[in-house]
């Protein structure tokens, strides 16, 4: 990568740093290549380290870099194409589903996830953890939020936690006539233990989905889904409708 002048730019430096960077990223160097670090690329262009985070970040979050712990920050491949929608609907576990379940625990879901259920502030409901994997590497973990009344006969001999509870859950899930799903996509930050799921730093850019299933008339189960921003683009079905919603003070669960 060679110098440049980035005083006469008219858009801020590292706007036009993160153009730069990114034309050499076309050029220079290949996929899962490392970068040289930091104080090497500051001084190379003349900038101050800090302008060069704002590129680097910029980068990152466009899915051009990744940045990896003991590995430092390298070329990303293309992103990854994963379907959220569809006009199939069905139950988390159903055949073909692409995730794997991890365990599963009881515990209080979140303000939000409460008010999707509709069940009382405080009252516990079984968490599924699963994890989706493409080619091998993760991209997304989901926590899913199953009330008990939703799961009636799960099996008391069942283990009270771990995978093979997990999938009692699911397969009683299946159970239930599913009416509908309806999902909502948001940016945020990963929490820590989606980010050591997910090999990424906490705080790191991803794409949050939220999705309530609808059974019998009220609402069964809900998923979030955390989804790694780097290397993933949501595609989704047959639902041409975008609804764009504000709310600037609800914090999505992840």
């Amino acid at each position: 990568m060679g110098t440049t002048q980035l005083e006469s730019a008219p858009e801020p430096k590292y706007w036009h740093l993160k153009t730069v960077l990114s034309e050499a990223l076309d050029s220079d160097f290949a996929v899962g290549e490392i970068l040289p670090n930091e104080r090497e690329l500051a001084a190379r262009f003349g900038v101050a380290r800090a302008t060069l985070r704002q590129a680097l970040d910029q980068l990152e979050l466009e899915g051009r870099l990744q940045r990896r712990r003991g590995v430092g920050t390298t070329v990303a491949p293309p992103r990854v194409g994963v379907a959220v929608g569809t006009s199939q609907h069905d139950w988390p576990g159903a055949p073909g589903d692409t995730w794997q379940a991890g365990g599963c625990t009881s515990a209080t879901p979140p303000a939000m996830v409460a008010r999707l259920l509709g069940i009382e502030p405080g009252e516990e409901v079984n968490v599924v953890r699963r994890l989706r994997l493409t080619h091998g590497q993760p991209v997304a973990a989901e926590l899913l939020y199953v009330p008990v009344g939703s799961v009636p006969d799960l099996p008391a001999i069942d283990s009270p936690s771990g995978p093979a509870r997990a999938r009692s859950v699911l397969r009683e899930l299946q159970r239930l006539e599913l009416d509908s799903q309806d999902r909502a996509v948001e940016l945020g930050s990963a929490r820590a233990d989606d980010a050591k799921e997910l090999d990424r730093l906490p705080g790191a850019p991803v794409l949050v989905v939220t999705t309530r299933y609808v059974a019998e008339g009220r609402t069964a189960a809900v998923s979030v889904a955390t989804y790694r921003a780097d290397t993933c683009r949501l595609t989704f079905g047959d639902s041409g409708n975008v609804e764009i919603s504000h709310h600037p003070h609800e914090r999505r669960a992840s």
